[in-house]
C-alpha cells in the first residue's frame, strides 16, 4: 500500500505528465492599488504543491472517537488517492486528486488553483450553455480528441478559487434554522442577505446550501460526489450521468470505458470513495486564530466599526450531531454562509438559486494560509480585497477607504490572524 506522501506525490506529478490541458482564459485586470501605504503581508505560502504535505494544519478535529479517527484516516488516504482512467478519471476533468487542488497550509486547504465557468448572457438572462458542456469547463481530457473548449456561443467567462476545507465539518453541522434566523434578521447600510435553498441529492429533501462560492451544495457528501464527477470525471451513484466535452456524447464512445457508476459501493460496503472523502472534510479541524484576532484587540474593534460583521458574522453555533466532537460547540468561520448582492464583484453566473450578481459571504477563518482573495483571485492583498467589494457591501467598503492609516494597520492585523 502506497504512503499518502507517496501518494501525493504522483497526485502532483502525474497529470501534466500524461494528459492534455485546454488553454486557460487570461486572469482578470488586476484591482486598482491601495490608497494608502501598508505595511508588509506576511511572507506567502511556499510555492509548490508539496505544501500540503508538510502543512501545519490538515488535521483532526479534538475529540474524535476512535472509529472517527479510522474513518479521517482512511477518507484521508482517499483524498490524496490518483485516479486513472481505469478507475474512471476522466474522460474531461480538472484533476486526478482532491489534493490535487486543495493544499495550501495542509492537505484539504485553498491554493491558486481555479476552476473555470462559462455561459451565455441574453437580455440580462443567464443560459448555462449545459448543451455545450456549460457551466462548468473541464480542462483536461485523457485524449486530446475529447479535450473540451470554451464554446463560441459563451459571452461570460469567470474562474473560481479553490476553497479551503478546514473545518468543514463544523461549518455542516450549524443547523438550517440558525442560517434561515440569520437571513430574517433587520440588516444595516442595505445589507440584505438571503439563504440558498438547494435540493440536497443525498436526502432528496430542500436544505439550505453552504458549500461552495454559490452556497450550491448543503452537505459534504453531496459536495464530495459533485466534485467526484465535475472535477475529476468519476460518476457515482447521487450523478451517474457522465459529463460529454461540449455536450457531445458520441465522443464519449470509445474514451469512456469504465461502466458507470464508476464511484459504486463495493459488495458489502456502505461507502464509497466518494462518501470516504466526505469524512475526511468533515472531520477536519478549523485553522485555530492567532493572538490578534482576539475579539478586544484594535482589529476587531475595527472590524465591527466598519459594519463587516453583518455579514462576516464572527462566530454561529452547531446543533446536535452523532459526532459528539461536532455537536453543539461555537464556529468562529466569520460568515453567515447567505447569499449577498454584490454588484460588480458578482462572477456573471447564474447558479441557482444564486444570481448572476450573488455570492455566498466567504469564511474567514484560516485566512492568514491564502495568499489570492476573492472568488477569482484578484487581489493579491487584503487592501485590494476589501477595496473591491460592491453591492449589499460598498458601504462597509467605502467606511474602510476613509479609515486612518493606524486603524487600517489594526484591521490587518486582525485579519492576518485569523
Amino acid at each position: 500500500m502506497k504512503t499518502a506522501k507517496a501518494v501525493l506525490s504522483a497526485a502532483l506529478s502525474f497529470p501534466a505528465a500524461v494528459f492534455a490541458a485546454a488553454p486557460l482564459p487570461p486572469p482578470p485586470a488586476p484591482p486598482r492599488p491601495p490608497a494608502v501605504a501598508l505595511p508588509a503581508p506576511p511572507p506567502p505560502q511556499p510555492a509548490g504543491r508539496a505544501i500540503g504535505e508538510a502543512g501545519p494544519h490538515g488535521k483532526a478535529i479534538l475529540g474524535l472517537s476512535a472509529v472517527e479517527r479510522t474513518d479521517f484516516a482512511t477518507g484521508r488516504v482517499e483524498f490524496v488517492n490518483v485516479e486513472t482512467p481505469e478507475g474512471g478519471l476522466g474522460p474531461i476533468f480538472n484533476d486526478v486528486s482532491c489534493v490535487a487542488c486543495h493544499f495550501q497550509g495542509g492537505v484539504g486547504g485553498a491554493s491558486r488553483i481555479f476552476v473555470t465557468r462559462f455561459g451565455r448572457i441574453t437580455n440580462g438572462v443567464f443560459d448555462p450553455l449545459t448543451a455545450l458542456g456549460g457551466p462548468l469547463l473541464q480542462r483536461r481530457a485523457i485524449a486530446t480528441s475529447v479535450l473540451e473548449t470554451i464554446p463560441g456561443e459563451a459571452n461570460v467567462v469567470a474562474r473560481r478559487l479553490t476553497t479551503p476545507l478546514f473545518g468543514a465539518g463544523l461549518l455542516e453541522a450549524i443547523p438550517d434554522a440558525v442560517l434561515v434566523a440569520g437571513a430574517a434578521v433587520a440588516k444595516p447600510d442595505g445589507v440584505k442577505g438571503r439563504v440558498a435553498m438547494v435540493k440536497d441529492v443525498v436526502s432528496g429533501t430542500m436544505r439550505v446550501g453552504r458549500f461552495g462560492w454559490k452556497a450550491q451544495e448543503a452537505t459534504l457528501q453531496a459536495f464530495s460526489a459533485d466534485a467526484y464527477l465535475n472535477e475529476m470525471g468519476v460518476t457515482g451513484r447521487f450523478f451517474p450521468q457522465e459529463n460529454a466535452p461540449n455536450g457531445n456524447h458520441t465522443l464519449l464512445v470509445g474514451t469512456d470505458r469504465v461502466l458507470d457508476p464508476e464511484d459504486a459501493l463495493a459488495v458489502g460496503a456502505t461507502k464509497s470513495d466518494s462518501d470516504l472523502a466526505a469524512d475526511f472534510m468533515r472531520l477536519l479541524a478549523p485553522v485555530p486564530p492567532l493572538p490578534g484576532a482576539a475579539p478586544g484587540s484594535p482589529g476587531a474593534a475595527v472590524f465591527r466599526e466598519m459594519g463587516c460583521v453583518v455579514c462576516h458574522v464572527p462566530s454561529l453555533k452547531t446543533g446536535p450531531s452523532p459526532i459528539a466532537a461536532l455537536a453543539n460547540k461555537p464556529v468562529g468561520l466569520y460568515s453567515d454562509l447567505l447569499l449577498h448582492d454584490m454588484g460588480k464583484l458578482g462572477d456573471g453566473i447564474a447558479q441557482p438559486p444564486a444570481t448572476m450578481t450573488e455570492m455566498r459571504t466567504a469564511p474567514l477563518w484560516g485566512l492568514r494560509l491564502r495568499d489570492r482573495y476573492l472568488h477569482d483571485g484578484r487581489a493579491s492583498s487584503l487592501d485590494a480585497a476589501i477595496l473591491a467589494h460592491d453591492g449589499e457591501a460598498k458601504i462597509a467598503r467605502d467606511r474602510y477607504a476613509k479609515l486612518t492609516l493606524a486603524k487600517r494597520n489594526a484591521l490587518m492585523v486582525f485579519l492576518s490572524s485569523l
